[in-house]
């Protein structure tokens, strides 16, 4: 199935490192903080529908999560919100991205392996600044001979990053955690992509059951796809 396979593109946060956990324990911190204000879900609800109404100001990462931790802070209280209260979702926002790195399992192994055989790329979206940092801190980088942070993961995205590698769709293997952002797409541009599920995920990667589609392997981890590919 993966015989044309050329370039193998690997997505970062939860396919390769921890990182949905860190946002809704944040959420949580967030709602306690407001809690005077309003419930939890309520909390949680307009939070949600601030980032999506941001992502295109904002795009993706912790820098625009906390961005709208803020205006939702300033609504949710009726402007009440204080000076202090605010110094303390920056600092949230300060304590994710000073968060150690934590590989999921055989993610070295499984790089380490195919490193021999296929072009490996990083293909990952969110804050520029913060995913390079991630992946220094990660010791990583060796395995990677292109690093791609992409604004969003889109048809048209994957498209001009196939293009750029000079390879057919054909040539080209996405492995991620999403169906919306690292399956999906490719499968739609007759590429090949493996799914590689993660016991948390966002709210806005989920999909309808009329959004899926077959043609593509979900594997239970990294280190299930080593047989199809070596």
């Amino acid at each position: 199935m993966y015989k044309n396979i050329k370039v193998i593109a690997f997505d970062a946060d939860d396919t390769l490192w921890v990182n949905e956990p860190y946002f809704r324990d944040v959420e949580h911190e967030f709602a306690k903080l407001l809690a005077i204000y309003e419930t939890e879900n309520k909390i949680n609800q307009e939070l949600f529908k601030k980032e999506m109404e941001n992502l295109e100001l904002y795009g993706y990462g912790v820098k625009g999560f906390v961005l709208s931790m803020i205006e939702s802070a300033i609504e949710l209280s009726n402007n009440m919100i204080t000076a202090s209260e605010i110094k303390k979702i920056l600092n949230f926002g300060k304590e994710m991205l000073n968060k150690p790195i934590e590989l999921l399992d055989g993610v070295e192994e499984v790089l380490k392996i195919l490193s021999d055989d296929y072009t490996i790329i990083l293909a990952t979206k969110g804050d520029l600044l913060d995913q390079e940092r991630k992946l220094e801190k990660s010791g990583l980088m060796k395995y990677f001979s292109h690093i791609e942070v992409l604004s969003d993961k889109k048809e048209k995205n994957y498209k001009r990053l196939i293009q750029f590698l000079k390879i057919h769709p054909s040539e080209f293997l996405m492995i991620g955690n999403s169906l919306k952002s690292d399956v999906l797409p490719l499968v739609n541009l007759n590429a090949e992509a493996i799914h590689v599920p993660y016991h948390t995920t966002w709210e806005h990667e989920k999909v309808s059951l009329n959004e899926e589609n077959t043609n593509y392997k979900t594997v239970n981890s990294l280190k299930e796809i080593l047989p199809y590919l070596i």
